[in-house]
């Protein structure tokens, strides 16, 4: 039998954020279908390397690759840092999805949301939930709940082209997605 030309299913990947998840991802190493990595101090294209060589259903880890755009646009609004910053924060990591170096989980699982602080919150659920709100799912900061959460993805349409990162300045804390509801001044 010749081998097939055909690619490997691509896995679904999960990036937790939020609060402390080395546990979370130390609880599902007895998931046959998950491969649970601890990618968080790992720069983009090593991390993007490790995610694409899993061959299982679902990758789960906690590298972001928005994390300096998301710290940047905290520092924004909470004064203490430029526009300027955010700006080449969101140039660079374009560059890095332009390369290949980094790309987008499938899904973002924000754990313990109601431990999150200020404009972080508004971050993970309002700046990053508006794109693709089926695709940030918060979860209370337990193994159970991860595992119910992963059982029970949700579909939706992917995340938009990142290029929505260069009006993410735009995205007020406590404002973003209140322009899109009926009623909303």
């Amino acid at each position: 039998m010749a081998p097939s030309s055909e690619p490997a299913p691509r896995s679904t990947v999960v990036a937790l954020v939020g609060a402390d998840s080395e546990p979370l991802l130390s609880g599902l190493s007895d998931v046959p279908a998950v491969r649970a990595l601890s990618l968080r101090e790992a720069e983009p294209a090593a991390a993007t390397r490790a995610v694409a060589s899993a061959s299982c259903p679902y990758v789960v880890h906690d590298a972001d690759p928005l994390e300096h755009v998301a710290a940047a646009w905290v520092e924004l609004y909470e004064e203490k840092a430029t526009l300027g910053t955010l700006e080449v924060e969101v140039e660079t990591l374009l560059g890095l999805f332009a390369a290949g170096d980094a790309v987008m989980p499938d899904y973002y699982v924000v754990v313990g949301p109601e431990s999150i602080e200020g404009t972080w919150r508004h971050w993970w659920l309002g700046a990053l939930a508006h794109r693709a709100p089926s695709r940030v799912l918060p979860v209370e900061a337990s193994g159970a709940a991860l595992r119910a959460r992963l059982r029970a993805l949700p579909s939706s349409r992917p995340w938009p082209d990142p290029a929505w990162l260069r009006r993410v300045q735009f995205d007020i804390p406590d404002r973003i997605g209140l322009r899109d509801q009926s009623g909303a001044a």
